[in-house]
């Protein structure tokens, strides 16, 4: 249904503060967990997909889950759930700001919510971890993906150490992990 699409995005788009690395814990909850429109391993599709394309991630899967449930109507009713909370909170607070110009209250608040971003996103960055390396039914160090590992800890090098530009890493990435995958 239309509505429930519209409703997960919507708390994806409200409770998503941090950005979308941030919301990729709601958003799996939403869309695999309570409504499995995917698996997880489509979702980790999704997150690759979603970050490869411009925009944020938020609207991105949301542009896709709507279009691979309901078409191109359920691409316009997520990104419109997902963008909405925006839409009412800030214009919210920016009535409020023009009334009273004052935002030490503000930024205590926001301050109060640091600590929760900071966990969703290593959260996020665990998922996306354990899946990549391991087999997902059965998360033990014999299915270990050794291979993921090592193209991990070369790309993560490969970023910190030198100025090769990110689109390119990931480039070559994709190609090695083609040819170990499925060329040996």
């Amino acid at each position: 249904m239309l509505l429930n699409l519209f409703i997960s995005f919507f708390k994806v788009g409200l409770f998503s503060f941090g950005g979308g690395y941030a919301a990729l814990p709601l958003i799996q909850e939403e869309v695999v967990n309570k409504n499995a429109w995917l698996g997880i391993s489509e979702f980790n599709n999704l997150i690759t997909i979603s970050q490869m394309t411009p925009g944020p991630i938020a609207i991105n899967s949301a542009s896709f889950v709507g279009t691979r449930v309901y078409g191109l109507s359920g691409a316009i009713v997520a990104s419109l759930g997902c963008v909405m909370p925006s839409f009412i909170i800030v214009g919210t607070i920016s009535y409020f700001y023009n009334k009273y110009k004052k935002l030490d209250t503000m930024q205590s608040i926001l301050g109060f919510l640091r600590p929760a971003v900071v966990s969703m996103i290593l959260a996020a960055g665990i998922d996306i971890l354990k899946t990549a390396f391991f087999d997902v039914k059965k998360m033990s160090f014999e299915n270990l993906d050794i291979s993921m590992v090592l193209l991990f800890i070369f790309i993560l090098v490969a970023i910190r150490k030198t100025k090769i530009d990110p689109i390119f890493l990931m480039i070559i990435s994709g190609f090695i992990y083609m040819f170990v995958h499925l060329i040996l």
